[in-house]
């Protein structure tokens, strides 16, 4: 691509103070892409979407949209204001979260559900239950399920909660937690498993106590140890999930990956996501604030000093393009990494169904994110594993196969939005969708959405044709 200014490529998005649709250019400066939009009465925005390379040019993977089977609400207003999911939205839903309980037994300052402040009563079971008979009709039942919140280990009926996610039919339970209750009740996590989970989506944010105290307020490091240890220990896959913020944690992703790596096979992979702003801004953050996709692959690769390359990721095939990164390694015995399937760019593939990206997400998802189907002897893996130094041996085949078999381990990001750099083409084609309180699929992104003054887009406000 030229370093010169290119002709910009439209879309649209919301003006951050009165949540209007508005058109949006997205703008290439030098290899930076922006997104630039004006609302006639709030005036002109501009945030930093991509930095660098891989090029956003580069980072295309075209879908054909695929409506979902049942569509809950009808266009009426248009994106984003009818979500339920409409007939206009492109992508099936691969993940269902629930969001089980406002409450939590933490206070970070980052957090997508702003929890625990006038937390309302928690949904009861049978609310629960009408949720997951929304999402078999809407989805089937071969997705992803999870439950979060506010932190849903609060609740002292989750395994009743987890049971009853199994006994619907769906086969694939994950919970979103803090790792706090997992760490203090070695128990706890068989509790659950016993119950019928299936994975530990677990807030890491880096391998230092002072990362933690800058993002969640108290020291943590070995309390997500000990989560991790007793997950692991109960057969639970766990992937770390650490949010990226400048100036905190982005120098610590080699580090995160190097700890995960010590704690395959157990710890299935890592998921970073850039932090977003929800809440109250009264002023746009600042764009050095913001951290985008390639430069997290550029990370990865420079901490790991090549462990790791850039062309080992790339473009989802379920989501927008624009929204993810993903790249799927087996790791050897000697220390060494191995890159699984093609990973190059799809800029100039033929367009593929939406929905057949959905249904292989869903199958790589489901089988990734749980815990290897080989039993090893009782905490073998549970605790740092003595090869993270390369050895000059190499494996043979077989061994290499069986190696593909237990020691598969997945790196991805996703770039959530916030009012500020919304895209609702993204949106269109999300595939990661919130329960409301009324039963419909939103869109995540749009759900958690607020505009500068903190007023939310979708959260807590209940549609007239809901499906509960």
């Amino acid at each position: 691509m030229s370093s010169c200014i290119t002709t910009p490529w439209m879309t649209e998005s919301l003006c951050p103070t009165c949540l209007q649709r508005v058109a949006a250019e997205r703008v290439v400066e030098n290899d930076v892409v922006w997104l630039v939009k004006t609302c006639p009465e709030h005036g002109t925005t501009r945030t930093v979407l991509w930095r660098g390379a891989p090029l956003l040019s580069d980072w295309q993977w075209p879908k054909i949209p695929s409506r979902p089977p049942v569509c809950f609400t009808e266009p009426d207003r248009g994106c984003p204001y009818d979500c339920g999911l409409c007939s206009n939205h492109g992508q099936h839903t691969c993940s269902a979260l629930l969001e089980i309980t406002e409450r939590c037994n933490m206070a970070c300052p980052v957090c997508f559900a702003d929890s625990g402040k006038n937390a309302a009563a928690d949904p009861t079971l049978e609310t629960i239950d009408g949720w997951l008979q929304a999402v078999g009709r809407a989805s089937g039942f071969e997705i992803v399920i999870q439950l979060s919140g506010g932190e849903p280990t609060v609740r002292e009926d989750l395994p009743e909660i987890i049971r009853r996610v199994r006994q619907r039919g769906f086969g694939f339970v994950q919970i979103n937690t803090n790792g706090l209750r997992l760490a203090e009740d070695p128990a706890y996590a068989r509790q659950l498993y016993d119950a019928g989970l299936t994975s530990v989506f677990l807030q890491f944010d880096g391998t230092s106590d002072e990362i933690y105290r800058q993002l969640r307020g108290r020291d943590l490091y070995s309390v997500k140890v000990r989560a991790i240890e007793h997950a692991v220990r109960s057969h639970l896959g766990v992937v770390l999930v650490p949010t990226l913020v400048p100036g905190i944690n982005q120098q610590d992703v080699g580090n995160i990956l190097r700890f995960g790596m010590q704690y395959a096979p157990g710890v299935r992979g890592v998921h970073f996501q850039p932090v977003s702003y929800f809440g109250r801004y009264p002023q746009p953050p600042e764009n050095d604030r913001r951290l985008t996709l390639p430069e997290i692959i550029r990370s990865i690769a420079e901490q790991t000093e090549g462990l790791f390359q850039v062309e080992n990721f790339s473009p989802p095939g379920c989501e927008h393009s624009h929204c993810s990164f993903h790249g799927n390694f087996v790791l050897l015995e000697n220390g060494d990494v191995c890159a699984l399937g093609n990973n190059g760019s799809a800029c100039c593939s033929k367009p593929t169904p939406a929905a057949e990206g959905a249904e292989k997400s869903k199958a790589f998802l489901t089988r990734q994110w749980a815990a290897p189907e080989v039993e090893t002897p009782a905490g073998k893996s549970a605790g740092p594993q003595e090869n993270c130094c390369r050895s000059p041996r190499t494996p043979s085949l077989d061994e290499f196969l069986q190696r593909v078999k237990t020691h598969t381990f997945a790196v991805s990001a996703m770039a959530f939005q916030d009012v500020w750099n919304v895209d609702l083409e993204r949106t269109r084609n999300c595939c990661i969708h919130v329960v409301s309180p009324d039963g419909r699929l939103v869109p995540f992104c749009l759900y958690n959405l607020t505009s500068a003054d903190g007023e939310a887009l979708h959260r807590g406000k209940w549609h007239a044709n809901n499906p509960a």
